[in-house]
């Protein structure tokens, strides 16, 4: 099952870098930044005392 979650996210992520370079307005690439670290942190468990890829939280 865990080979098959790899292949399925190497594929997602694959297509995720196609449509983000076919995309001309860097507005809607902005948008699926966002929409991809959204499925990143939602995907993630959560560990106490990590620190996010946007830096410390205040």
């Amino acid at each position: 099952m865990e080979d098959e979650d790899i292949a399925l996210n190497s594929v997602l992520g694959l297509e995720l870098n196609r449509v983000f370079f076919a995309v001309r307005e860097t507005a809607n690439k902005q948008k699926i930044i966002e929409f991809a670290r959204e499925v990143l942190q939602s995907e993630r468990p959560e560990r106490p005392g990590s620190v996010s890829p946007e830096g410390p939280s205040s």
